[in-house]
Formats: C-alpha cells, sequence, structure tokens
C-alpha cells in the first residue's frame, strides 16, 4: 500500500513538473533590496509580479545568484493570497558547449561538415561515448576522437540553464496576476570600508573621506538596487564539509556625497545608501559613506620598550632607535559620532607645492562612537634614540635595582614630545629619574619627553624590581 501511494506521488510530481514553465525574468521585477554583510554572505530580496495559473504551476526564476544558497530561499505573497510552494530546484548548470556535449553523453548528435572546395555541408549522425579530456564519438563504421565538424543538438536539456533559475512547482490557489517575493541568502557578494584622511598643514586636524567598496562576483546583477550594509561579525552555522562540497567551493570562487544613514541592528549596525544603486556582475564599485571636515586630531612619536631586559645585565639595548609615528582623532561630535565599520585609513598630507602626498595607512577595526581612532603611520626620520642599561645590581633574594638612560635626539626644526613606554615586570618602584613618570597601569611607567628643535634630550631613570 505505502509502495502504490509513494509511485502515485511521484506521479503527480512528474506530470506537474512536465506542463509548461513559467519563465519570471527581472523585467517582472518591482523592487529589489540587497543587504550586505562581512564575511561573504549577503541578503537579496526580490519583489515581482507574476501572472500564474490557477492550481498548480511551473515556475522559472531567472537571473538568481549563481552563488545562492537554495536552502535558504523563501517565496511568499506579498498580496495575502494563498501560495503553497511543493517542490524546487536551483538549477546553476549553466549551458556552454561542454556541458551540452556533457549532458549528451550516450546520445546521438548530427556532425557537420564543409566541403572545403564547394561549401556543401554534410550530415553524419553520431554517439557520444565520452566528453571529458576530449570528445569521443561512435559514427556508423568507426570511432572518432576530437571535434571533425560542426556538432548538432535536437534539444537542450532542461537543467542546462542559460543563467541562474530557481525552478519551482507552487500551487498558487486562485489564478491571475501576484505580486510575490524571493528572499535568500547567497555569497559572491562583499564590501568593505575605506577611509581618505587629509591632514592640515598644522597636522592637528584632518578631513576624513569614508568610501564602501562593493565586490560582485555572485554570477548576476543587481539593479536598482536599495543597498544595506552590516557592520559586525554575525555567527554563521558551519557545514559539514564532505568531499564534494569541498571541491564545489575550491571550483566557485570628489566632491562629497550624501552620507549612508546609520542604525543600531541587535548588536550590529546598519548602514542605509540613501538611493538605488546597480551592482553589476563581476564588477568592483565604490558608494560614499561618509564626509567630515576639520576633525580635531593629534601626532604622537612613541618609544616602546620591553620587560625582558629588567632580569639581566645588557649594556647596550639599541642605537639610533626610530620612534613609531601616531595619529589619534575622536569619534564624536560634529560630522563624526557614527560607528566606522572596519577598513583601512590611507593618510594623505600636501607639501609645499599644495600636491597631497601619501604618508601612511592603518587599518581600524569596527570603532563606536566616542571612541578614538589611532593609527600607526610609520616611523620618525629626524627623531632617533640611543639607549643603555647603565647599572645592574641584586640587593636581595630575587630583588634587583636596574638603572637605564635614553639619549633622544631632534633633527626637526621645531620642538617634539616623544612618549617613552617602559613594561614593568613584578613588583617595581621607580627609585631614581630625571623627568617624572606616570604609572599608566599596574605595569607600565610612561615619560613624556620633551625634545628641543635641532637638540636633544637624556632621560634617566632607576627601578627595584621584586619577582
Amino acid at each position: 500500500m505505502k509502495k502504490t501511494a509513494l509511485a502515485i506521488l511521484l506521479g503527480v510530481a512528474v506530470t506537474a513538473w512536465a506542463g509548461e514553465e513559467r519563465l519570471s525574468t527581472e523585467k517582472e521585477q518591482t523592487g529589489l533590496a540587497v543587504t550586505i554583510y562581512n564575511g561573504d554572505l549577503a541578503l537579496v530580496k526580490d519583489a515581482r509580479r507574476v501572472r500564474l495559473e490557477r492550481g498548480d504551476n511551473r515556475l522559472a526564476w531567472r537571473d538568481v545568484s549563481a552563488r545562492m544558497q537554495p536552502e535558504t530561499a523563501l517565496l511568499r505573497s506579498l498580496d495575502g493570497r494563498p501560495l503553497t510552494l511543493l517542490e524546487q530546484n536551483f538549477d546553476f548548470d549553466l549551458l556552454t558547449p561542454h556541458k551540452l556535449l556533457e549532458k549528451a553523453v550516450g546520445g546521438e548528435i548530427r556532425v557537420i561538415r564543409s566541403h572545403p572546395t564547394t561549401g556543401a555541408e554534410t550530415y553524419e549522425p553520431a554517439t557520444v561515448l565520452a566528453a571529458n579530456e576530449g570528445v569521443v564519438l561512435r559514427f556508423k563504421d568507426r570511432v572518432e576522437t576530437g571535434v571533425p565538424g560542426r556538432l548538432a543538438f535536437d534539444t537542450v536539456p532542461a537543467n542546462l540553464r542559460d543563467r541562474p533559475t530557481l525552478s519551482m512547482l507552487l500551487d498558487a490557489g486562485k489564478g491571475g496576476e501576484q505580486a510575490m517575493e524571493l528572499s535568500y541568502l547567497t555569497g559572491g557578494l562583499s564590501w568593505k570600508a575605506d577611509y581618505v584622511a587629509e591632514l592640515s598643514g598644522k597636522e592637528d586636524s584632518l578631513d576624513l573621506n569614508g568610501w564602501v567598496t562593493l565586490t560582485n562576483v555572485s554570477g548576476t546583477a543587481y539593479r536598482d538596487a536599495r543597498l544595506q550594509l552590516v557592520a559586525g561579525e554575525v555567527n554563521r552555522a558551519r557545514p559539514e564539509m564532505t568531499p564534494m562540497v569541498m571541491m564545489r567551493d575550491m571550483m566557485v570562487k570628489a566632491a562629497a556625497a550624501p552620507a549612508m544613514q546609520e542604525e543600531s541592528l541587535l548588536d550590529y549596525h546598519l548602514y542605509t545608501l540613501a538611493r538605488p544603486t546597480t551592482i553589476l556582475d563581476n564588477q568592483t564599485k565604490q558608494v560614499a559613506l561618509l564626509s567630515a571636515q576639520k576633525v580635531p586630531a593629534g601626532k604622537e612619536y612613541l618609544l616602546q620598550g620591553a620587560e625582558y631586559y629588567y632580569a639581566g645585565q645588557y649594556g647596550e639595548l639599541g642605537r639610533k632607535m626610530k620612534p613609531a609615528v601616531y595619529l589619534e582623532f575622536d569619534n564624536k561630535g560634529g560630522q563624526m559620532g557614527v560607528p566606522l565599520p572596519k577598513g583601512v585609513v590611507r593618510v594623505y598630507k600636501r607639501d609645499s607645492a599644495g600636491r597631497a602626498q601619501f604618508v601612511g595607512e592603518d587599518r581600524i577595526d569596527h570603532t563606536a562612537k566616542n571612541e578614538t581612532v589611532r593609527l600607526k603611520l610609520g616611523e620618525a626620520f629626524d627623531i632617533t634614540a640611543d639607549k643603555k642599561q647603565t647599572a645592574y645590581e641584586k640587593i636581595a633574594s630575587k630583588v634587583y635595582e636596574t638603572a637605564y638612560q635614553i639619549e633622544v635626539r631632534n633633527a626637526k626644526d621645531e620642538a617634539v614630545v616623544v612618549k617613552v613606554v617602559e613594561p614593568m615586570p613584578g613588583d617595581w618602584q621607580v627609585v631614581a629619574e630625571s623627568l617624572k613618570h606616570d604609572k599608566a597601569t599596574a605595569h607600565t611607567a610612561v615619560w613624556q619627553v620633551k625634545v628641543p628643535a635641532e637638540g636633544k634630550t637624556v632621560l634617566t631613570w632607576k627601578v627595584r624590581v621584586k619577582y
């Protein structure tokens, strides 16, 4: 009884799929929305007006992403009409001469040859035996390899499409035109943030422009789409990687514009482009994210120490050391104060002739409003330092006193401040110093060393450390 029922169900399905197929293309679109996440993931919502027959329909929804995750596809009626989805197939095996030949293996085709002198064409039937690393054809009296002429096929297999298609069997209830929406997750769409900062002449402020760089390798175009971007790390269940899945993944693979509107979404941030945009397949494009002028900024020279030399005798610790150059600004107030997606900030400064010159870049993580952005631009050229240990003494069990000296030289025609940061091990106490230090953390001492123009400053200190 169960076998009979199953056979009837299969017969019904085959009969239904054997009916005439209704094609729906992007010409029927009434709306398209694309939300792109970090990490090669996007949500597509494709709304169309489609005419259906009463009862069962075969609907081929063309112009979908070739990187669609078909298990996430959801078709719904926007008119509130009953709509029952019975079955769906994602046809991503696209029509090519080689694919057509592969599907013809075991079947008969026609080989067309042209006479080299007269141009007259002759036809000869042949059976396709193989189409792997070459073509093997069986004729009536022989077997040939290669393609001896043009090949003609009677039909195109139903599962070969000229573009990615989601084919569905559905029960529409009543017939007529319906407003429908297909939503699905897909790979092949990604975005990143890029920022361009221009320092002022006095290096105390900057102009910041943010751009979103979009890349589409999903296999289809998204025309006049409402674009939204989600900044943040969305958790995704890791798929079970079977050998076939792993093989498939390896084979697939000026004037300031209005800023994007930003809002919170759960624990992420959502950015919405104010106007529709078109993202063509195999295209990279940029859209404006933000624009801010005269953002207060500050520059810092940093000499970073290490704690290893507080436990032994070392002597010279470095000659002509170059401080790292950092640029800082606060993401608050004025035109700032919006969450900044992670990306690369490239910094420029104009030279004496007014030409913008590149002076460094750094990568920032997602940065909330009211947080400080800190960029490492490189190393100072005109500021150098020599560092040495000047004394080492063990005064008790696991108690040591060590002394150090840093000579900082400044070849610039203006005074600078160099921040000297020393990580301190164990229980420590500064027992002597030429400049007063700040205890930044439980294990860090910081000195702000002022160095005159074309001059030098010597910093000395002695530390008692107990391990």
